[in-house]
Parts: C-alpha cells; structure tokens; sequence
C-alpha cells in the first residue's frame, strides 16, 4: 500500500500500478484469517479487530481508505429508525428498531435543524475531524478521508425515513425544497469546520438516487439539491480541499451536474457509468470504483478477471483512476473468489 499512489491519483498524477480501495473487505473476517494468518472471529475485541483488519489492508495493498465521521448518529436526538438487516459477519449490525417521531408532514415542513440537533463549536468540530481523520492514517500507509455522510438528501433519508421523505417532497415539492434549504445551513457547520481542518482528503457522501436512478424530478434536484451542494462545497473550495463525491446507485444523469457543484471526484457503484466519467472527467477528476460485487459473489473465475479487466480498460489511462469493488465485498463473498480477484487485481494493476 502507497500514502504516495493514492495521493498521487487524487492530484491526477500517474502512479506506476492503478491504486486500489475496497470497501467491507476488512471485516470479512474468514477472508482476513485467510489473508493475514491471523485468528479473527467475529467474537474477537475491537483491539484485534482492528490489528487484523490493518494487517489485511496492509496485504491487500489500500492506497486510499474511505471514511465519514458525521453521519445519522448526530440526528440521533429525533430520527426516524428504519431497522437493518443482518450483513457483517456474525450479524451483530442487525436492527430491529423501526419507530418514526415526526407525527406529521407539517413536523417535516416546520422544523428547525439548530434547535432539532444542536451543533458543537467550530473549534470543537475540528478537532472532530481532524483527530478521526490522523487514527485513521496512524496505522496504514493510505490516504486517509472523512467527511460527511448526512450531506443533504441523506439527511432527509435518516432523519425523516423513507415514506415522510416521499411523502413530504411529493405533496409540497417547494416547502419540502425550503427543508433542505434550511438543513443546508445546519449542515454548513459541519463544512466550514472541514475547511479549517489541516487535512486535504474530504469525503461527501449523499445517496441521492437509488439502483434505478432518481427518485424524485430531475427538476428538484436541480432547484433544491445543486443549488445548495454549491453552497456548502465553497470553503472546502475556498481551502482548496480535495472533494470526493459518493452516490449509492445510479447517478449518472447528474454526473455534470455535480461536476459544476465543484467536487474533485466521483465514487461510485457498478450501476453508475464510469465510462462516461472517465471519457469526460478522467483528465481533470479522480474516480473509483465500479467493479460490481455480484460478480465476486457468483461468477466465474473468467468473469471476474474479465469485470477487473472492464474497469482497468476505463479506468487506466486516466491518472486519477483508483479502483475498488463497488458497493462492498460482504462476508458473504466465497473467500476463493475475493482470493482470485486480488490476484486479477495485481496482475492487471500494472501501468
């Protein structure tokens, strides 16, 4: 693993191999064992967890390491709870909490984010930030991120769930816009904070589609969503941060439109083209992604080799390409398959 090959391809410098991310791969922890040598179960302490996962980026070779620190738990005063299915090993992220606490859509159309969520200081927020973002480059040689998870449609998807969501922006699309509005300037918080940072790595995360693309007008993204990206990534700008962007889903429709919010990079899933990124953005964006976890999950060992070579046919021209399975490789992975890709990885990883 490089600090320096990742770090390159994020300023569009050509590094000699294709860098690489995964994402999950860690915690798969029977691949782990098989990876590193070392005993892991999910029953292990967070403090061999942790060695066993840093020894198997290590072996893997990350270059760049994905990461949020402001996500749901700081709506946590007044959320919707949707529950979670069982998907890390040992089933231990499994929830079955399934409550609301917004009784109406007027609770949805009146509410006021500072006095909901009350923020910390500027200064304390940094220093958030920061110190996530050094534990996190402290024991792997790999561009750490951090950022945003909530960044706006995110927000309204974990404080308001899905049906309210729906329900808020179909009925009154204008006042639910003046919501995300408002949520904007709370978010604005947490932004200015990132730019005071001493880092350069920022991640903004917001799932604005799903697997089939938008799922509200492209009219309402383009009044309430962009507008107010714009808005928030200016400090970053201003500090000039280098801005990855990640979309679950399929976002390639608003691939320029995001591009003109002013982010560095895209990172994405196998559904949102990454070919259409690389021939418009590959000479002046990083991306990552896309090779599409089903095939790791059920293919064959020809299928694999020949999604690494798809992506590296792309990506590796372009000196901002950084390459990963998109969305995750989950501990449902056959480890001979994950095993194989690696090998595919590094056989075709070479510039």
């Amino acid at each position: 693993m490089s600090f320096v090959d990742g770090y390159m391809a994020l300023n569009l410098e050509m590094p000699d191999r294709v860098p690489r991310t995964e994402y999950s791969a860690d915690t798969h922890w029977e691949l782990v064992k098989v990876v590193t040598g070392l005993t892991i179960t999910p029953d292990s302490n967070q403090e061999e967890k942790k060695r066993a996962s840093d020894a198997f980026m290590r072996a893997w070779n990350y270059d760049y390491i994905w990461d949020v620190t402001v996500s749901e738990g700081d709506l946590e005063r007044k959320r919707a709870h949707m529950g979670h299915a069982e998907y890390a090993t040992g089933g231990d992220d499994f929830d079955g909490k399934i409550d609301n606490p917004f009784d109406s859509l007027e609770d949805i159309y009146d509410i006021d984010f500072n006095d909901t969520y009350p923020t910390a200081t500027k200064k304390e927020l940094v220093k958030r930030f920061e110190n996530r973002w050094h534990s996190i480059g402290s024991s792997v040689d790999a561009v750490p991120t951090t950022g945003t998870y909530i960044t706006l449609m995110s927000g309204m998807i974990g404080a308001f769930g899905w049906d309210n969501l729906l329900m808020a922006a179909g009925m009154d699309p204008e006042r639910f816009g003046s919501v995300l509005d408002r949520y904007t300037d709370w978010m604005m918080h947490y932004f200015e904070a990132l730019a005071e940072t001493d880092f350069k790595t920022v991640m903004v995360h917001d799932d604005i589609v799903w697997t089939s693309g938008a799922f509200l007008s492209p009219a309402f993204y383009r009044e309430f969503i962009f507008p107010n990206y714009k808005k928030l990534f200016e400090p970053l700008r201003e500090a000039k941060k280098i801005i990855s962007f990640t979309s679950d889903g399929d976002y390639t429709m608003f691939i320029d439109d995001i591009a003109d919010c002013g982010v560095n990079g895209f990172v994405m899933e196998p559904m949102t083209n990454m070919e259409y990124i690389a021939s418009k953005y590959g000479k002046t964006h990083h991306f990552i992604g896309n090779a599409d976890t089903r095939i790791l999950l059920s293919g064959t060992n020809e299928d694999i080799e020949n999604e690494v070579k798809r992506c590296m046919c792309i990506g590796k021209k372009y000196p901002g390409f950084i390459m990963a399975v998109g969305n995750h490789i989950p501990s449902n992975t056959p480890i001979e398959n994950a095993l194989w890709y690696n090998e595919c990885y590094e056989k075709h990883s070479k510039r």
